[in-house]
């Protein structure tokens, strides 16, 4: 049985990346520790160390499969609530606060689609202030374009925020 040594907290998710360094999906540390053992992963990024009886090893956060496996190309993902606050890393478009909903910069109700170019992350205070009207008749501007995001499904479905040391490997 491994344990992890208390000088540095290890982390219980780790992303899985194939051979060619391309994100596959985020398994938990038990199971990226047998990938590593059985010799089937190795470890690119550590998050602390694991120690056992007879083992001392780094505490896996990102592993790359040793043998490439083939994998289907992936729909894209939708833009729900949840991969939309992940894209903008909880941040409000508007002012930068913590958000918690999602906005379309071209209202609906004036023909804007639900799509990724015209969603945003927001707070409500400034979802409710911007209501149904356009940027420009209330004065305000994004700071950014809304695009796609860069991640695969497979890391989205988790369903919670991605770590920040798995940024360079996520990026397209």
């Amino acid at each position: 049985m491994l344990i992890w040594d208390e000088t540095r907290p290890v982390v219980g998710r780790v992303l899985l990346l194939n051979a060619s360094l391309e994100p596959l999906c985020v398994v938990g540390l038990n199971r990226a520790v047998v990938l590593v053992l059985s010799g089937k992963a190795t470890v690119l990024e550590t998050a602390g160390v694991l120690r056992s009886a007879r083992h001392v090893m780094p505490a896996p956060l990102v592993a790359s499969l040793t043998r490439y496996v083939h994998v289907p190309v992936r729909r894209p993902v939708p833009p729900t609530r949840r991969t939309v606050l992940a894209r903008d890393d909880h941040r409000c478009a508007y002012c930068g606060s913590g958000a918690d909903t999602v906005d379309h910069v071209r209202p609906r109700s004036r023909g804007g689609a639900h799509e990724w170019s015209n969603v945003v992350a927001a707070c409500g205070r400034c979802n409710h202030r911007k209501a149904d009207r356009l940027l420009h008749e209330i004065g305000w501007e994004l700071p950014f374009a809304p695009r796609p995001p860069r991640w695969s499904a497979a890391v989205l479905g988790t369903g919670v925020r991605t770590e920040p040391a798995w940024t360079r490997y996520l990026a397209a």
